[in-house]
């Protein structure tokens, strides 16, 4: 379904997913837990995340909060953060929590078990700065919206990746497209996030969890006393039948919703023997698990990645979790550069390719190897499958996007040599995997020779790996002095897709960077004064403020800033005062 949703809605991106992880005080320097969370969104300026404490003057019944955090602009509450007694994070679960419904629609009513309904019809009113409002009726069945009144792409999609029972239909033809989505039904999830800001223990922490509706997520937790735990909250749709991947038929009934998953079967983890847990966006079940929790897990390289760095450190202190957020190392290098040193190059790639050996598969930003690898990755997926698929007539949201999922598809195709995959439709006589690969290995030395000269050794992965914060208003079409001023210069940055420092990039479109850690925090319980926080940008969203974009030159050196967070703290630390007095 997400890839569905992709092509209704636009990009999602696999590597938009985030990373979190906790350890227990046996595996801390201090003996009390660490938690770290770098959720993973598409950059922009200002940032999506404010950073803030709430502290209320006497904590006591009547006032509850002593809190510190991230949270969005205008929200009067913590998001992600500390308080006295706990700490928390999130990471996207990738739960199967929506269904595009094909419904039998004849003018006001909709087809339902045999039965004819009639579509719930609603007016909403669109403002529009500088014009006349946009009025608007929304048509519902009892699965949701009718998103193909307004999204045309919705009828292509259903026609694509439709059940066998679906058949093929056009907008006139009397079928129309419904979402079913966990987030469409009213829910106090604001009322949890107030309920996480006051929790002191693992109870109460639960019991937040419990009304935090949608989007579903994976939640950290650690506290004071030294546990640690996991919890997946929300709402998981009950199915008579499907799993999210397809759109179904919504007339027949049988792919209809019949409740949501008790809280208490949700999957949930509380001090695991290994004195840690890492959420990043892996799977969180078995195969024993009863229940559809989600269909589109991420291939687990980054989790993997984490939990071996975890083990290998010995006793964590801050500083040592700071130092696993910045791993770059490329699990897909490690997988395919054996297979490209073992393939002989014409003369000009020859210095490019001895860039590879002894690589020790790691993606600094002044790392000339990985500017070579990550350009033959590219080339690789062009010639091996974007050029097939486009010929084919598939649509670009199908296209590889370089992520986990496609370092498996690659990982299969290395043992099938003569696979049809390893033929370049640009050039047929390309045929087998080791033609393949030499070709994108030669077109991609050409590529870079033309980009940052003819010394291979001078190249550098941050000249390709760029990152361009640019406000979304005026930033992106607004006058050349405009842009001048609401826009960040490029950063050159290192790590990638589904790396640790998940800087990913999109071989669709170039080098340059997708998405990013929107920030990245280290909260430590034995002393919450040691903690750490970051923001991509700053704290303000005025373009002449000098806190606008005063993080971004620390965030992408891998630096963060100390975290006040007791009054004595604060006041030593605070610049400027506003007072609002009644």
């Amino acid at each position: 379904m997400r890839t569905v949703l992709a092509a209704v809605l636009g990009p999602q991106g696999t590597g938009i997913g985030s990373n979190s992880w906790v350890v227990a005080g046996s595996r801390s320097t201090t003996g009390k837990p660490l938690l770290e969370n770098d959720p993973h969104l598409t950059p922009s300026l200002p940032g999506i995340w404010y950073q803030v404490g709430l502290h209320c003057t006497r904590v006591g019944p009547d006032c509850a909060f002593d809190v510190s955090g991230f949270t969005f602009a205008g929200m009067p509450g913590v998001v992600i953060g500390h308080n006295a007694d706990i700490a928390w994070g999130f990471t996207d679960l990738g739960a199967a929590d929506s269904d595009l419904f094909v419904e039998r629609v004849d003018g006001s009513t909709y087809e339902h078990e045999g039965n004819r309904l009639p579509l719930t019809l609603r007016q909403e009113r669109i403002a529009v700065a500088g014009g006349r409002p946009v009025d608007l009726t929304v048509r519902s069945t009892l699965h949701g919206p009718l998103i193909s009144d307004v999204l045309k792409t919705a009828h292509e999609v259903a026609d694509r990746g439709r059940v066998p029972d679906v058949p093929p239909h056009g907008e006139q033809d009397g079928y129309a497209v419904a979402m079913q989505w966990t987030a469409l039904d009213p829910a106090p999830t604001v009322d949890a996030l107030f309920a996480l800001d006051r929790a002191r223990d693992w109870k109460d922490f639960r019991a937040a969890a419990a009304v935090f509706a949608s989007p579903v997520q994976n939640m950290i937790y650690a506290d004071t006393a030294g546990n640690i735990g996991y919890q997946t909250p929300g709402r998981i749709p009950v199915r008579k039948a499907g799993d999210s991947r397809r759109p179904v038929p919504g007339w027949t009934g049988a792919y209809d919703w019949t409740g949501y998953l008790p809280f208490d079967q949700l999957p949930t983890s509380f001090n695991p023997p290994e004195g840690y847990i890492v959420t990043a966006n892996n799977a969180v079940v078995g195969p024993g698990y009863p229940h559809l929790i989600g269909a589109d897990w991420g291939t687990g390289y980054r989790s993997r990645r984490i939990a071996e760095l975890i083990e290998q450190a010995g006793r964590l202190d801050v500083a040592a979790m700071e130092r696993i957020t910045q791993d770059t190392w490329n699990g897909n290098a490690a997988t395919l550069v054996p297979h490209l040193l073992r393939v002989q190059v014409g003369a000009e790639a020859g210095p490019a390719r001895d860039l590879l050996r002894g690589w020790d598969f790691t993606q600094g930003a002044d790392s000339a190897p990985a500017a070579y690898f990550n350009a033959v990755w590219r080339e690789l997926l062009k010639e091996a499958f974007t050029d097939r698929l486009s010929r084919a007539g598939v649509k670009g949201y199908a296209y590889p996007d370089g992520g986990g999922h496609w370092f498996e598809v690659v990982r299969g195709l290395l043992d099938k040599p003569d696979s049809l995959w390893w033929t370049s439709t640009a050039d047929p006589g390309v045929r087998g995997r080791d033609a393949m690969l030499r070709r994108a290995m030669e077109q991609a030395a050409a590529d870079l020779k033309e980009r940052l000269g003819d010394d291979p050794k001078k190249w550098r992965w941050g000249a390709l790996h760029t990152l361009t914060l640019e406000n979304p208003t005026l930033g992106t079409a607004g006058p050349a002095p405009l842009q001048w001023l609401l826009n960040a210069d490029p950063i050159g940055v290192g790590g990638g897709t589904d790396t640790v420092l998940a800087n990913g990039w999109d071989p669709k479109k170039g080098f340059e960077v997708v998405w990013v850690p929107s920030m990245r925090m280290v909260v430590d319980l034995a002393d919450f004064e040691r903690s750490r926080w970051i923001n991509l940008t700053g704290a303000s969203g005025h373009a002449t403020a000098d806190t606008y974009t005063d993080q971004t030159k620390l965030w992408a050196r891998g630096d963060s800033l100390t975290w006040p967070y007791g009054t004595a703290a604060v006041d030593a630390a605070a610049r400027d005062r506003l007072r609002l007095t009644p």
